[in-house]
């Protein structure tokens, strides 16, 4: 993941790793919002109009590894279990589903992203065990902050 005008590798891995990071310090679930591509394996009878949202905290997103190129794991969906693989481009946000703290990118195709993060019970909930639950992947905006001038501003910032 080279950003070809300048020969530097991306941002967007290491900051995936870092808000992940955080939220699991601070005790919050990590999601993120993906674009399903071709190239995104994610079980498909979930992804709602080209997206999915994924829990991948700890408790529900087994051996995860969060690489410069792909974002792998194992996660089960209604009690099956499935292998993922999501390629760092399609992450459209990484954010914590108790307040919608987190990050919004630019993506490497598809669907255009939503420039804030889903609100929390928006996502489809990936967990293990006997509580395990599906839901929709619809993710909605949180409710836009006015900015000064009179405009509204995103509650997350969008970088490349």
């Amino acid at each position: 993941m080279d950003d070809t005008a300048t020969g530097l590798a991306s941002t967007k891995p290491y900051l995936l790793r870092a808000i992940y990071e955080w939220c699991v310090d601070q005790r919050f679930t990590p999601h993120i919002l993906v674009l399903v591509d071709a190239r995104t394996q994610v079980p498909r009878q979930h992804v709602r109009e080209g997206q999915i949202v994924l829990n991948i905290g700890p408790e529900a997103a087994h051996q995860l590894h969060m690489g410069n190129d792909f974002v792998t794991f194992a996660a089960r969906f209604g009690g099956m279990a499935h292998n993922l693989s999501i390629p760092v481009e399609q992450v459209a946000a990484i954010y914590a589903r108790e307040n919608g703290q987190g990050m919004a990118f630019e993506t490497g195709g598809g669907a255009e992203a939503p420039a804030e993060a889903p609100e929390a019970g928006a996502e489809a909930e990936v967990e293990e065990g006997p509580a395990a639950e599906e839901r929709e992947a619809e993710p909605e905006r949180p409710a836009e902050q006015p900015a000064k001038g009179g405009g509204t501003r995103p509650h997350l910032v969008r970088i490349k």
